[in-house]
């Protein structure tokens, strides 16, 4: 596994849910905050997309908006200023059972996933509240693969659509982070996966979070002195090697617990601890809560 595929395996809960709804004339609709990320991708026309406490944005046909963190925002025909928006939009969910043309001037395809935001990997909390990908020539060409993919699945039903289009729309989230990893000019973690040292240990860590790593044989995988890695590492990462490792091992842990039925002591095992006692302890000052409390309570969550 690497960094990127494993930081949204740790949030991601389930299969992601996704309309395509079409709009004419004037309207102007409005979703409120919640836990997970929803995407907006323009198949026609164009729009407006307010989001919350941010600027708004002018959207055209293939432009692509993730908003992470699950900002609530209003999606409208024109500008509208925020006050009004509030005033005069219509709840998403209702609109959506309205009565809505399969087609028209301007068609979404709305999506959202649903994650975890309990334990986050610091790569997609550091995503700003709104990734705005414009379609422009020669630029994310796996992304507009992956958009000329699910517009045909879409506009054909064809066979094993059910599995398809999630799968897509799985991806589209991969290319939409992997974007805005390569495009952006800030941010720590850009710089992380740029730098080839911090990089090949990130990779080693998460390739095999059970081996007995130290810092020196971690060092020795990335081809770099003991110091060298551990300065590179501290400062691009906000925290020494062994200490990140720390919090992966018991983050996959966490993710281990919510989606398999492991004993205990395999999920021990698989994520580098020699017991199952040794495992509990480190859980729970992690986590403030032991591995069977934690389970116990996500099973509460599902339940309910």
């Amino acid at each position: 596994m690497d960094v990127v595929s494993d930081a949204i395996s740790a949030v991601r809960l389930g299969q992601p849910s996704f309309t395509r709804v079409g709009a004419d004339g004037t309207w102007c609709v409005r979703r409120e905050p919640y836990v997970g990320a929803g995407v907006a991708v323009v198949l026609k026309g164009g729009c407006w997309l307010l989001p919350d406490g941010d600027e708004p944005r002018s959207l055209g046909v293939g432009d692509v908006v993730l908003l992470p963190h699950g900002a609530g925002h209003v999606l409208a025909d024109s500008p509208v200023a925020p006050a009004a928006a509030r005033k005069k939009a219509v709840p998403f969910e209702r609109w959506l059972g309205g009565a809505r043309p399969a087609h028209g001037e301007t068609e979404l395809l709305c999506g959202r996933y649903r994650l975890d935001c309990s334990r986050l990997h610091p790569l997609i909390a550091e995503l700003p509240g709104v990734v705005h990908l414009p379609n422009r020539v020669g630029e994310h060409l796996e992304l507009r693969a992956v958009l000329d993919l699910l517009a045909g699945e879409l506009d054909e039903r064809r066979p094993g659509s059910c599995v398809a289009l999630p799968s897509l729309l799985d991806l589209l989230l991969v290319y939409v982070i992997r974007s805005w990893l390569a495009g952006t000019t800030g941010g720590a973690w850009p710089r992380v996966l740029g730098d080839p040292v911090t990089a090949a240990a990130l990779r080693a860590l998460h390739t095999n979070p059970a081996e007995p790593w130290t810092t020196e044989r971690l060092a020795k995988a990335a081809r770099v002195s003991r110091p060298t890695l551990a300065r590179r590492f501290t400062a691009l990462v906000g925290r020494p090697p062994m200490a990140y490792l720390t919090w992966w091992r018991l983050t996959l842990a966490a993710t281990l617990l919510r989606d398999t039925p492991d004993t205990l002591a395999a999920i021990a095992g698989r994520v580098g601890y020699g017991s199952p006692y040794a495992f509990s302890h480190a859980f729970e000052r992690e986590f403030g809560i032991t591995p069977g409390r934690f389970r116990a309570r996500i099973a509460e969550r599902s339940r309910g």
